[in-house]
């Protein structure tokens, strides 16, 4: 199958600029493309993680990849899909958040070998006069065409836009055209919540054609944003966002949020996360959507956390939902003793070990019946914890069916 219908097959595929000069890139030629990513943190999210399984496709297929860590796009802030500004970081957070970003980047993206990825960062060529910027660049954009986009549109309609985010296409579109220029790039991939961005690009490019005789032709595919069967974006958890690095999110945590996935949403994540044909994935589905769902869990951690990491958190799950209170590998907590050993109210203990995100939060738990203590349920939201609640110098939360929490001292 060619190289383009691969893709598309796997669920990649979401929007082109042109269809057809995309298909003819990616089947008949070695097209350098790229991926945008802005170190608005010192990690990364399962947000980002679908457009970088792409690249290592893509890498696969023989295709030049370039991944930028957008230095200077971070300290404007991308306002698309958000109701207010962006948090403005300071140089120095974006700075640290680079190399942290640069090195996660790494472990999913080859950048050694026969067809190695090369990473770049914006901040080394937005180097011009804000003048100059604008007499070269924004003189190129129409205001009006801009804030018919959704990305402007939906910022106006919350109630207010800043100047500084109106310059964050300016600066995408510009990358764009710099990366052909430089390196010979011809493709940017990514989202589908950076369309308006990317087409941005594209669309400055024909325009710098007609003044330099060139013939760039830039084309862009965005991914589909990873959402659950039920539309909600996928990742959102108690916590906080599904982070990569393991010192954000538990590889338990992550394996925890696949194998509690839809039955609906096996199929896609093997697609995007795993190497078995898209035949076979139909098939595992249609046998055993238990076992289906286990093997994705198992595979996109493993893809993330390695191997050791992913038998270590399937191994746990396992042994936790067999009843089996042991687990030596189930999530834990250290807490001091004497919190306990004073009494503490349930509320405060579920907000204290992170179970629950708020005391009401907890409340309703507990009213709906869903928070456990060394598995007996609880329906007193007034219980005091105390020593006698030790059992084997430790606790066991339970929050639901699935989520289990080990609090040691």
């Amino acid at each position: 199958m060619e190289n383009y219908n691969q893709l598309k097959e796997r669920g990649y595929v979401y929007q082109t600029t042109d269809e057809n000069a995309v298909k003819d890139m990616l089947d008949n030629q070695k097209v350098t493309f790229y991926l945008g990513i802005d170190p608005t943190a010192d990690s990364l999210h399962i947000g980002h993680f679908v457009a970088l399984t792409l690249v290592r496709r893509l890498q696969k297929m023989g295709h030049k990849a370039i991944i930028l860590v957008g230095g200077a796009t971070a300290l404007v802030g991308d306002p698309s899909g958000k109701k207010d500004l962006r948090k403005v970081l300071t140089e120095e957070q974006v700075t640290h958040n680079k190399q942290e970003v640069k090195e996660l980047v790494k472990k999913f993206v080859d950048t050694e070998g026969d067809n190695p990825a090369i990473i770049v960062d914006n901040a080394d060529w937005m180097t011009e006069t804000y003048i100059d910027f604008l007499r070269r660049v924004g003189i190129h954009f129409n205001v009006n065409s801009m804030l018919d986009t959704d990305c402007y549109k939906n910022r106006l309609e919350e109630g207010g836009l800043t100047f500084l985010e109106m310059g964050y296409m300016l600066i995408q579109a510009n990358d764009f055209v710099h990366l052909n220029d430089t390196y010979g790039c011809q493709l940017e991939v990514g989202g589908s919540d950076q369309w308006a961005n990317m087409v941005a690009g594209v669309t400055l490019s024909k325009k710098l054609d007609l003044l330099d005789n060139k013939n760039r032709n830039l084309q862009a595919l965005t991914v589909p944003l990873l959402l659950k069967a039920d539309g909600e974006k996928m990742g959102k958890t108690a916590k906080g966002a599904l982070w990569i690095s393991k010192d954000r999110t538990s590889v338990y945590d992550f394996y925890q949020m696949f194998i509690n996935s839809y039955d609906e949403d096996v199929e896609k994540l093997l697609c995007f996360f795993s190497d078995y044909s898209v035949e076979e994935i139909k098939k595992m589905c249609k046998e055993d959507i238990i076992k289906a769902k286990e093997t994705m869990a198992y595979e996109v951690t493993k893809l993330v956390h390695g191997e050791e990491e992913a038998i270590q958190a399937r191994d746990a799950s396992r042994e936790i939902f067999a009843n089996r209170q042991n687990s030596s590998n189930m999530p834990s907590i250290v807490i001091d003793k004497s919190v306990v050993e004073n009494g503490v109210n349930i509320l405060d203990l579920l907000v204290q070990t992170e179970l629950v995100s708020s005391k009401s939060e907890g409340r309703r738990l507990i009213e709906q019946g869903g928070i456990c203590v060394n598995r007996e349920r609880i329906s007193d939201t007034n219980l005091i914890i105390d020593s006698s609640f030790i059992k084997e110098d430790s606790i066991i939360l339970q929050k639901g069916k699935k989520i289990f929490l080990r609090v040691t001292f």
